[in-house]
């Protein structure tokens, strides 16, 4: 059985392992690999050569270093077809989809090829009398990112390939439930002219994130995954000092207007709510339509559109969709099914016990459509994280705006509508902190940044854009005054604070 590796600044550290963790391939149910998990001492390995390294690739100058981002850039492009099906084979997402996911990756590192000009500083001359102000941004010293299992490729580029190009260090803990690709991106990094260490990869569960939370030489942690994990996460991590950006779980809301295009709305909702098995936390799971003729018109068009979904392994080019992630979270997806039913849900399509025909042990969901679902159900108010859509009836706009507002996820939400106005007020109104207006899955650009509100996000600066920028780097003020040798030495001026007027 293979077996699989961290990636430390000596290569890959074998052989070490004393617990390890199944990777599975989901179309087929077999276990193809065994993650090794790593500890405190481990992780002792990587900091010191982090620490070793980072001082000089620091005091390399900002364009050299976007050199290496742009060598890396181009080495992920050349090898995008490998990444793509390692990571269809551990996570189950479909080939095209994993394109995707490297792809939107890849225009964060874009991004981080601009770092000469992104980390220019302010100045101002002649503050004072012969006084000069300016501001530097320098980086934090050592970074870590702690992934989720849903996007193996992008999400760790969206963390390292800021923190990297500011002038930091990287340790990378991906999900054990699918680790090769970020093992793959960190021997690219390398191979791009990175010093080694500079970027390493230290696999693990719950004892290594204690690990990176209490280690007194990493300042900054980023985290993507459940809320409850980001929760913990942000309060240990601020307690020790550290600056934490985690980010959660999501019920991202579609909200569908009387004039809105419903061809438009259930070809996106399509994609939206089944793409990548629903593992997204972008993903749309809940649509409201406002006023029951709506939800008519609505259920009528996504009914034929669900059922020719169809659902493969994930190498095959004709699927919507492939396998979700483990056993565990086919089991819990199903088990979710099963609590609205009982909650009084309708149950209009059902993905539960689907099978495809050589492939039974796989780990495969059928599109599901709960109708008539209400606010005070359990399976409204959690994360299915499944390929499940629940339609929440509004009778009004006033209710569509309250809904998402009030839920306690505040990742992202979509209107769909012609109405100008109806859209800006939306927009301006719903308390929410990624909004989509005819865009169903409204993930920012990578020179804007990306984070959600309430307990889909903690902490007060989000990822990648300016913002990561500022995550991963300290403001430094100079004020510089150069005498001309003539002060008076009884001058009393110099006891009292000193203004600029």
């Amino acid at each position: 059985m293979r077996q699989i590796d961290h990636y430390l600044a000596t290569g890959v550290a074998a052989g070490e392992a004393a617990r390890t963790h199944k990777v599975w391939n989901p179309s087929t149910g077999e276990v193809q690999a065994e993650v090794a998990l790593g500890d405190a001492a481990l992780l002792e390995r990587a900091v010191a050569k982090a620490k070793e390294v980072q001082p000089e690739w620091a005091a390399t100058n900002p364009q050299r270093r976007a050199r290496v981002m742009f060598e890396f850039k181009r080495l992920v492009e050349a090898n995008k077809q490998e990444l793509a099906e390692l990571l269809s084979s551990e996570h189950g997402k479909v080939v095209d989809d994993a394109h995707g996911d490297v792809q939107r990756g890849l225009e964060v590192i874009e991004y981080a090829c601009s770092i000469p000009q992104a980390l220019k500083g302010e100045y101002t001359q002649g503050a004072g009398p012969g006084i000069d102000v300016y501001s530097m941004r320098q980086p934090l010293g050592i970074g870590a990112g702690i992934t989720p299992f849903n996007f193996p490729a992008m999400i760790p580029m969206w963390m390292f390939g800021m923190a990297i190009a500011a002038g930091n260090a990287f340790i990378l803990k991906p999900s054990e439930r699918d680790p090769s690709v970020p093992i793959r991106l960190a021997q690219l990094f390398v191979e791009a002219g990175a010093p080694e260490g500079l970027l390493q990869v230290v696999n693990g569960d719950k004892e290594m994130v204690d690990a990176i939370i209490d280690h007194p030489d990493i300042p900054a942690i980023s985290f993507v995954g459940s809320s409850d994990i980001a929760q913990y996460i942000y309060s240990h991590g601020t307690a020790n000092g550290k600056r934490v950006q985690a980010f959660g779980g999501a019920k991202n809301h579609g909200i569908v207007m009387p004039d809105a295009d419903l061809d438009q709305v259930v070809n996106d909702l399509a994609g939206a709510a089944f793409g990548s098995a629903g593992e997204r936390c972008m993903a749309l799971p809940v649509v409201v339509p406002v006023g029951e003729d709506t939800a008519k018109r609505l259920r009528e068009k996504l009914i034929p559109a669900i059922n020719a979904l169809r659902v493969g392994v994930s190498n095959d080019p004709e699927a919507h969709y492939g396998p979700v992630v483990t056993p565990e979270h086919k089991q819990r997806i199903e088990q979710w099914i099963d609590t609205a039913e009982k909650e009084g849900a309708e149950v209009v399509i059902d993905g539960r016990g689907f099978t495809l025909q050589g492939h039974e042990k796989g780990f495969f969901v059928g599109p599901t459509l709960l109708d008539n679902v209400t606010t005070n159900m359990e399976s409204y108010k959690e994360e299915i994280f499944g390929p499940v859509l629940q339609i929440v009836r509004a009778k009004d706009f006033e209710e569509a705006v309250k809904l998402p507002s009030e839920h306690q996820y505040g990742n992202g939400v979509a209107i769909f509508t012609r109405n100008g106005h109806a859209a800006r007020e939306f927009a301006h109104r719903v308390n929410v902190g990624m909004v989509g207006i005819n865009v169903p899955i409204p993930v920012p650009v990578s020179y804007h940044s990306f984070g959600g509100w309430k307990r889909s996000g903690f902490g007060d600066i989000d990822q990648y854009g300016q913002e990561g920028l500022r995550f991963w780097t300290k403001s430094k003020k100079v004020t510089q005054r150069w005498p001309d040798g003539t002060a008076d030495a009884d001058n009393k001026d110099a006891f009292v604070i000193p203004t600029m007027g």
